[in-house]
């Protein structure tokens, strides 16, 4: 795909959140110890940040549906700048806390709208790539921009990088507001039509299917650092690197995901839910060696992220009467994924399974998922036919 300037200025807000949202789980030893709380509850920065996504999508995407879209997208990016403000200038945990859930709420509505806008500003043949486009700014993310905001948490302090995310949110605005036309919605929304064209099945399932995929991602991913530290026996620079080539893997899986999706959304779909599935199976069994652990890190990244730009196409075609609020609802979904799976990779460590079961437990899900695209794509085929060979006799 050709640079796309308003696909890069997409790019850049993806970046910017990308890192606030992932980059505190680096940073949480030195949080807890600056504001004297535990692992655990300065763990809720994260947990909090992600249902607030999930509570901020919908309402965002309602209160403001007949705002022009590049309005709304500059308007969700001047609250991720104010929330990242308040949260550098917290002085105690409850004021960083707010300031979290006041981040979370652009998420949803940044992503689902800007996957719409990208969508209009490319041919028909390339949506999915271009909502690939946008997210690699949240792959990129991954590989720089967190583990950079981690350090500067470690070294400087970690009200700089707050600081440092509220100046991309800045950088954001100006880049929107220089290349995105106004893109005013020339049909009015009706909130009781979206609603209801969110509630119908295919609709439901997709957003389903996405929040079990993001599940079986961040089920392993959100203890990856103890799993390579306990069962691999991983340096710091070994996991370090880890958490880069795993970044990496999600940049290639991301544009691999929307080139493929452009031909086949199903097979694409099927061919990744199978790898991550296989991938984590034998992590699982060949997790205490590191030579195996190398390709299956990357591997994996690339998997799980070749899923994103199908599943958030797919939500978007299925709800085509309202695809704002269904684009919207689905990265709400993608993080409910985030702290389900975070929790279903906690309940295996307290069940004594250890940390080596937690991929297991990942390739369980993906499992679900796999049954989910099979029978939602193909299940329904033998009834499509009965009916149109009803009608023709």
């Amino acid at each position: 795909m050709n640079i796309n300037i308003p696909l890069f200025a997409l790019a850049l807000g993806a970046f910017g959140i990308g890192v606030t949202e992932f980059s505190p789980m680096g940073m949480l030893p030195v949080i807890a110890t600056d504001l004297g709380v535990s692992i655990p509850t300065a763990g809720m920065l994260i947990s909090a940040y992600a249902f607030g996504v999930l509570l901020g999508a919908p309402l965002m995407t309602l209160a403001f549906a007949n705002m022009a879209r590049r309005n709304l997208l500059l308007l969700s990016m001047a609250i991720f700048t104010a929330g990242n403000l308040i949260s550098a200038m917290a002085d105690n945990y409850n004021v960083l806390l707010l300031g979290r859930i006041i981040t979370s709420f652009n998420h949803g509505a940044f992503f689902g709208v800007g996957a719409i806008v990208a969508m209009n500003v490319v041919p028909p043949e390339k949506r999915a790539g271009a909502v690939a486009a946008m997210f690699s700014g949240l792959t990129i993310a991954t590989i720089g921009g967190v583990p950079l905001a981690s350090y500067i948490g470690e070294v400087i302090g970690w009200r700089l990088a707050f600081y440092g995310m509220a100046v991309i949110g800045l950088m954001t605005m100006l880049a929107l507001r220089l290349s995105l036309p106004s893109m005013a919605n020339k049909q009015k929304a009706n909130v009781r039509n979206e609603l209801r064209v969110l509630g119908k099945k295919p609709v439901l399932v997709a957003l389903l299917l996405t929040v079990v995929s993001s599940s079986a991602m961040f089920t392993v991913f959100t203890y990856i650092v103890p799993i390579l530290q306990q069962e691999t026996q991983a340096s710091t620079f070994f996991v370090t690197a880890m958490l880069v080539l795993y970044g990496i893997g999600l940049a290639v899986g991301n544009i691999l995901g929307g080139r493929f999706a452009d031909r086949s959304m199903n097979l694409t779909l099927i061919a990744s839910l199978v790898a991550v599935m296989l991938l984590l199976v034998v992590l699982a069994i060949t997790v205490a060696v590191p030579l195996m652990v190398v390709p299956l890190i990357f591997m994996w990244g690339i998997a799980s992220f070749a899923l994103v730009p199908p599943l958030q196409a797919m939500v978007v075609q299925e709800a085509a009467e309202a695809p704002s609020l269904a684009s919207a609802m689905n990265i709400g979904a993608f993080n409910l994924g985030n702290a389900l799976g975070a929790m279903l990779g906690a309940l295996m460590i307290s069940a004594g399974f250890g940390l080596s079961a937690v991929p297991l437990a990942g390739a369980a899900t993906a499992a679900v998922g796999l049954v989910m695209v099979l029978w939602f794509r193909y299940g329904r085929r033998p009834a499509v036919v009965t009916a149109e060979q009803s009608a023709a006799g």
